[in-house]
């Protein structure tokens, strides 16, 4: 079955349910696909605890319920080519077409391997604010918070709510480019004042600078961590601990349908034209995959998309002064959390690096690409495709990660034998 829209957004994230309501809003045909039950992303993820509250703005909430923008949930990118995309639903598989693509894939955690980060116990800090959004019991559990950047406090803050006991924050930057950071947020007022609201629900948590965990202990569950800070080494007792280096984006999509990357310190983002097409026609990207800036750059790279998608010139520049503005954040970002070199350093020999696969540190020594130490070790061969340790060996300076083919993500079998997509490949409805 192939179906067919005006404008296809794939994520239901800030930016992308920002581009579907700016292209709606124009008259256009809006199909908006996730693979979540529910619109939000990661930032507005639905919270189980909270069952009557949504943290997604109304102005998104209310196009998608008068039927501006049909919302595919569910749904997932098997393959893609400009102008298709074969997708599957808890229903079975279909292509989708559409004139303009716009994707907002997101970006997801930079998990760094150290020493006991594969027990029981030991996640995201991201990772862990959606683990208790979803469910998982966090009440009265000793939980220690580490890694660097702002989301290490709203993953505290989401613990404490959800009844952990929060033993301390340990961010790897210096204390004064903390304080410079948090001196620089006067330009950015909601910035800053979110930033004082998670401080004051945080009250009483210490917050440590220079602060690393070397490693986690335990046996069939993480029981304590080896800490690394300014008055030396210790051991902390905990039941959950939660490491976080920061984000990195989603680029296997528009790297699949031929769009150009650019880096982005050590990980590859989307480039993107201040329209915010790439450099395919007809594909345009927005939010995390074109750099970690956060929620409000996301928002309005979105919609700068969305209106670019239906030929809103108007409106696209009225955008461009606030998208510099949030540009100038990112980098603000960027530079006052960039990672100390001990933190990429701390696995050992023997840590494992690929955990879908068990491969140690040491089995990949003398292979220069990924696709050589993929062949001999399986590195990088199970269940998320190389999303986990191939960035972090990119980040390690090991090598880079290697191209990922479609299947994107595992799919039935008859997805992957679906006709419709092939005949759309072969009749030349898609071009390259």
């Amino acid at each position: 079955m192939t179906e067919r829209y005006d404008v296809l957004v794939v994520g239901a994230g800030p930016a992308g349910l920002s581009a579907a309501c700016a292209a709606a809003s124009r008259g256009a045909r809006v199909g908006l696909l996730d693979a979540q039950a529910r619109v939000g992303g990661q930032v507005w993820r639905h919270d189980v605890a909270r069952a009557d509250a949504s943290s997604v703005p109304r102005a998104f909430t209310r196009a998608i319920a008068r039927a501006w923008v049909e919302f595919l949930a569910q749904t997932q990118v098997v393959a893609a080519a400009p102008g298709v995309l074969l997708v599957e639903d808890t229903q079975g598989a279909r292509s989708l077409q559409t004139d303009a693509l716009i994707l907002a894939t997101g970006a997801r955690e930079l998990m760094l391997p150290f020493p006991g980060w594969t027990l029981p116990g030991v996640t995201g800090a991201g990772g862990l604010q959606a683990l208790a959004k979803q469910g998982w019991p966090l009440a009265g559990k000793r939980v220690v918070i580490a890694g660097s950047g702002p989301l290490l406090l709203a993953a505290a803050a989401s613990a404490r709510r959800h009844g952990a006991k929060v033993l301390g924050i340990h961010e790897q930057a210096r204390a004064d480019m903390v304080f410079r950071f948090a001196c620089g947020l006067w330009r950015w007022p909601s910035k800053a004042s979110q930033a004082l609201r998670l401080r004051a629900q945080l009250a009483g948590i210490r917050y440590s600078c220079s602060s690393v965990v070397l490693r986690a202990l335990g046996d069939d569950r993480v029981r304590a961590i080896e800490l690394d800070g300014p008055t030396g080494r210790q051991q902390t007792e905990c039941d959950v601990l939660a490491v976080g280096y920061g984000l990195l984006p989603n680029v296997e999509l528009p790297q699949a349908l031929g769009c150009k990357l650019e880096n982005d310190g050590a990980h590859p983002r989307v480039r993107t034209d201040d329209r915010q097409c790439t450099s395919v026609t007809g594909v345009f990207a927005a939010g995390e995959i074109c750099g970690i800036g956060g929620r409000d750059a996301a928002v309005v790279e979105g919609a700068i998309a969305g209106y670019a998608a239906v030929g809103a010139v108007a409106a696209v520049q009225a955008l461009q002064r606030r998208r510099q503005h949030q540009h100038a954040f990112a980098a603000h970002l960027q530079r006052h959390f960039a990672l100390d070199s001990r933190v990429l350093a701390l696995a050992d020999p023997e840590t494992l690096v690929c955990r879908c696969e068990d491969v140690p540190l040491h089995a990949l020594d003398g292979y220069i690409d990924a696709r050589s130490a993929k062949l001999a070790t399986r590195c990088g061969m199970g269940a998320c495709q190389g999303r986990i340790c191939g960035s972090a060996l990119e980040a390690m300076g090991r090598f880079p990660r290697g191209d990922l083919r479609p299947p994107f993500f595992p799919a039935r079998l008859a997805t992957l034998g679906d006709t419709d997509f092939s005949a759309d490949l072969n009749s030349g409805v898609v071009s390259s």
